[in-house]
């Protein structure tokens, strides 16, 4: 029997069988589409991370107290602005270092409110993060050595504060101290899940008063190129630890920063997909008793054609044939509804998806070849069977 033949046969017994048909795509239909929308999710939640953590700046280097890992436990951080003018000699460039301290408070403008997140910092940081401002100017050293009390908004925070009015000159309240506007933020959106559009700027010495602090969070320290990196981030760790004998400080690089989120969604969704595939194996199972029910049924058929000189490998390739277009046709639907899934998920809430052509190949493949895998225990069946024995069965 040709293979043309063998098609056009097998469909035509799929197209009897339509309800059995069906019931039996399902779980393949499931398992696919499972593994095209988890496989998206896992993809679209690892691209917006690599995004945000690139929206930053460029050859940012972040220097905090303690062993900086995911899954560590935060450490107390003892930095003070004279830490930060001791690495600023280190670096060579006092321009190219920025410090910050943070704290969650209430700002008022008349009855309207907001709480957001207090940042207290200096006028280098334009220089190692990308913040564009909306309107107004930014932080000065001026401003930080006075103490003045001004502040940048964020692009939230001053639609929330001031709705359509211009902000810049105006005052605000935090925790009873008056601050005037002097600039505000273009909308830069999150980062890491917080906020940035709902962040006050504030000189790093006002905050500390404000939130009666003498200590720093970190310090960030911008390198003249990538090819500089490495050498000063070592350089950096290398001196807080002599300034400070037996105490350990990390001095982590985007790039460090993508590895490792990036390592860890990878292998998270790789479990997902994995979890996915497992309803595959189940769909699979279903074609394997679905096919081993029609071989019963189609005995007395079987037992005719290979009396009228089919042979074994035509009867098997039949069945085979059968079973992978069951496979394959539910792979393509849930393909289908899986993208389909995907993009609706991504339009109608915040997760990012983001379809991988990986994972429509693996999910397509692996569909054929439980069809293939599964299939073959029956069509052997059906293609051993004696076909004196086959035309006596009821």
């Amino acid at each position: 029997m040709r293979a043309r033949e063998a098609f056009f046969m097998a469909l035509e017994a799929l197209r009897v069988n339509r309800l059995r048909s069906v019931l039996t795509m399902l779980g393949v239909i499931i398992g696919v589409l499972a593994v095209v929308i988890l496989v998206a999710i896992g993809s679209g939640a690892k691209n917006a991370i690599e995004r945000e953590i690139s929206g930053l700046g460029s050859n940012i280097i972040l220097v905090v107290p303690g062993q900086l890992s995911v899954g560590a436990a935060p450490t107390q951080s003892r930095l003070s602005l004279s830490d930060a003018a001791f690495v600023r000699r280190v670096v060579g460039d006092p321009s190219k270092v920025t410090v910050s301290v943070q704290s969650g408070e209430t700002v008022r403008v008349g009855r309207q409110e907001a709480f957001v997140t207090i940042v207290g910092t200096d006028e280098n940081l334009p220089n190692i993060f990308q913040r564009p401002l909306d309107r107004g100017r930014y932080l000065t050293e001026t401003d930080v050595d006075t103490r003045r009390r001004v502040t940048v908004l964020g692009a939230e925070v001053a639609d929330q504060l001031f709705g359509d009015v211009d902000p810049v000159g105006r005052q605000i309240t935090v925790s009873g101290a008056r601050f005037r506007v002097v600039g505000v933020y273009t909308t830069v959106g999150a980062t890491f899940g917080v906020a940035r559009d709902k962040e006050v700027h504030v000189p790093v010495t006002t905050a500390q008063r404000l939130i009666g602090a003498d200590r720093i969070n970190g310090i960030a320290v911008g390198a003249s190129g990538p090819d500089e990196i490495e050498p000063l981030q070592q350089k950096v760790v290398a001196a807080l630890g002599e300034r400070y004998p037996g105490e350990r400080f990390s001095a982590v690089t985007q790039t460090q920063l993508l590895g490792t989120i990036g390592s860890v969604l990878g292998m998270l969704t790789g479990v997902l997909a994995a979890i996915a595939g497992i309803s595959l194996l189940v769909g699979g199972v279903g074609v394997s008793n679905i096919m081993l029910v029609s071989v019963r049924e189609r005995t007395r058929e079987i037992g005719l054609r290979k009396a009228l000189g089919a042979r074994q490998r035509d009867v098997l390739t039949q069945f085979l044939i059968e079973a992978v277009l069951l496979t394959t046709i539910g792979g393509l639907l849930g393909i289908l509804l899986g993208v389909g899934g995907a993009l609706a998920i991504q339009a109608a809430t915040p997760v990012p998806a983001a379809i991988t052509w990986w994972s429509i190949a693996l999910a397509f493949g692996v569909s054929v070849a439980v069809g293939v895998f599964f299939g073959v225990a029956p069509a052997r069946r059906a293609g051993r069977l004696d076909p004196v024995v086959a035309l006596r069965a009821e």
